[in-house]
C-alpha cells in the first residue's frame, strides 16, 4: 500500500454470471486511473476470509483479456460461514493488512446481504482486533468505517435496484438459442416440448424467454396458473390451449417453466408433472429439456459487456469520492441511466417478493416486481392465444395497414407479428403491404 493512497478491494461472490469480468476490469482500471491502490480478492468471501495469496494487488494488465470471458476470472465460492462474526473478524483483519477500507462486491442478494452485515459490524470488529492486539489503535483510527458499493451479479434478474442485472441478458440469449433449436424438432414431429429454465423465486427469465421465442405457455413463481371457481383447472386450460393450437395449425408447442413454479396452493409444478398431464390428457408424446447451468455459461452478450463496464466504472468512482458513501449502496441501471440506491432498501424490496410468494399473495408478488413485468405477462397472455376473441358487434372496426420501409432490420418481423395480433384481437382488420412504398404504389 502506498502511503496516503485510497485503497479498495473488489470481489465476485455467489453464483457466477456473464459480465462479471467486464465489471471487475472496469473497477480495477478506473481505480488505477484515479490513482488508487486496488486489490483483487480471489474466490469471493472465502478468499477474503483466507487472506494471504487470495488478496492480490492489481495493475492495469491484471485484467487484460477477460472482457469476453464468461463466468468470473477471479473466482467465486459460496461461503455460508461468512455469516459468523469470527469469520468476518478474520476478513476485516485481512483487509486492514493492505489498508483496504473500501469494497466493491459483485454478487446476488446473499452476497450483498453479507456485505451489508460486514459494513455494519466493522467498528465492532475493529474494536475486537485492537483488544486482541492484532491491529493498533492508530490503524483503527485510520480506517473507522468500511465503505461498500454493490453490483448485482445474477442471471435471474431477481434483485431490486437495476432494470437488468449482470448476466441476465446473456442467459436470455442462451435460452433463445436453445428454444429456437428445439423448435425445429418440435415442428418436424408436431410435438410439445417443456423447456425448464432457471428462476427459483423469480420468473423473469421464463417470462421474457416466452415473449422472445413466441412460446405457447409459461409457468412462473410470482403468478401461478389461475383457476376460477367452478371453472376448468390449469391442467385442463393448458391442454385446451395446446389442442386448440393444433386445430389452428400450430405444429410445434413450447412450454417454458421456471424451476420454482408452483400452483396456487404452493405445490411445485415440475416438468414431469406437466409432461404427465399433457400425455395423459392429449395422448401425445411430450419431451423435456432442462437447460440448467448452460444458461449462465459462455461469453457475455454485447449488452452485458457494455452495462457491466459502465456500472463497474460508476462503482469505482463512487467509492473513491470524498467522503466515500457512509451507507452501503447498489449501483444499477434504471431507464438507461446509472443510479445509486441504498443497499438496505434494495434488500428489503427484494425479500418482499419472496415473502409474498411464501404467503401465497401472488398479486402482491407481481406488483413488487414492478409494472413492467406485469405488462409483459399481460402481453404474453394475448399473444399465446391460438385464436383471437370474437369481435364485439357494437364496437367500431378500423382498417389498418402495416408497411415496412427502408433498410431491413432484425426485429421487424417481431414488431409486425405483435401489431397484427393485437389489432385482430381487438376486432380490427389489418392489411399487410409488401415491398414497402413500391408495393403501396403498385
Amino acid at each position: 500500500m502506498t502511503k496516503n493512497k485510497k485503497c479498495i478491494g473488489v470481489l465476485t461472490s455467489g453464483g457466477d454470471a456473464p459480465g462479471m469480468n467486464a465489471a471487475v476490469r472496469a473497477v480495477v482500471r478506473s481505480a488505477i486511473h484515479y490513482h488508487a491502490d486496488v486489490y483483487i480478492i480471489r474466490e469471493g468471501y472465502k478468499g477474503l476470509m483466507a487472506g494471504g495469496e487470495y488478496i492480490v494487488k492489481a495493475n492495469w494488465d491484471s485484467v487484460s483479456g477477460i472482457l469476453d470471458k464468461g463466468g468470473t476470472s477471479i473466482g467465486t465460492a459460496r461461503c455460508p460461514e461468512f455469516k459468523n462474526e469470527e469469520t468476518r473478524k478474520k476478513a476485516a483483519h485481512n483487509l486492514l493488512k493492505h489498508g483496504i477500507d473500501r469494497l466493491v462486491v459483485i454478487g446476488g442478494d446473499g452476497s450483498l446481504t453479507g456485505a451489508k452485515e460486514f459494513n455494519s459490524d466493522w467498528p465492532q470488529l475493529l474494536s475486537q482486533l485492537v483488544k486482541e492486539k492484532k491491529i493498533s489503535e492508530e490503524t483503527a483510527r485510520k480506517h473507522p468505517s468500511l465503505s461498500v458499493v454493490g453490483l448485482i451479479g445474477s442471471i435471474d434478474n431477481d434483485v431490486y435496484g437495476s432494470d437488468m442485472t449482470i448476466g441476465t441478458d446473456t442467459a436470455l440469449h442462451r435460452i433463445l438459442e436453445a428454444v429456437d433449436a428445439i423448435n425445429s424438432t418440435a415442428y418436424s414431429h408436431q410435438r410439445t416440448f417443456i423447456v425448464e429454465v432457471m428462476g427459483n423465486k423469480c420468473g423473469y427469465l421464463a417470462l421474457m424467454s416466452t415473449l422472445i421465442t413466441g412460446s405457447d405457455w409459461v409457468f412462473i413463481p410470482e403468478s401461478p396458473p389461475a383457476q376460477k371457481r367452478g371453472g376448468p383447472s390449469w391442467e385442463e386450460h393448458l391442454c385446451d390451449q395446446i389442442k386448440n393450437g393444433r386445430k389452428a395449425g400450430r405444429r410445434a408447442s413450447i412450454i417454458i417453466l421456471a424451476e420454482g413454479a408452483t400452483d396456487y396452493d404452493g405445490k411445485r409444478i415440475t416438468s414431469e408433472r406437466v409432461k404427465h398431464e399433457l400425455e395423459s390428457r392429449l395422448n401425445e408424446e411430450v419431451r423435456i429439456t432442462i437447460l440448467g447451468h448452460v444458461q449462465r455459461g459462455g461469453s457475455p452478450s454485447a449488452y452485458d459487456r457494455n452495462m457491466s463496464t459502465i456500472l463497474g466504472h460508476a462503482a469505482a468512482e463512487k467509492i473513491l469520492c470524498d467522503p466515500p458513501p457512509d451507507r452501503p449502496l447498489i449501483v444499477g441501471m434504471r431507464g438507461n441511466n446509472v443510479e445509486y440506491i441504498l443497499l438496505d432498501d434494495a434488500l428489503v424490496k427484494t425479500s418482499a417478493v419472496a415473502d409474498a410468494i411464501s404467503k401465497k399473495n401472488y398479486e402482491r408478488a407481481m406488483e413488487s416486481r414492478g409494472i413492467y413485468l406485469k405488462e409483459i405477462y399481460n402481453i404474453i397472455g394475448l399473444l399465446i392465444k391460438p385464436t383471437p376473441r370474437p369481435p364485439e358487434p357494437t364496437q367500431d372496426h378500423y382498417n389498418l395497414a402495416l408497411i415496412h420501409c427502408g433498410t431491413q432490420a432484425p426485429g421487424m418481423n417481431t414488431a409486425a407479428r405483435v401489431a397484427v395480433r393485437v389489432a385482430i384481437d381487438n376486432g380490427h382488420n389489418i392489411i399487410g403491404i409488401k415491398h414497402g412504398f413500391d408495393g403501396l404504389i403498385k
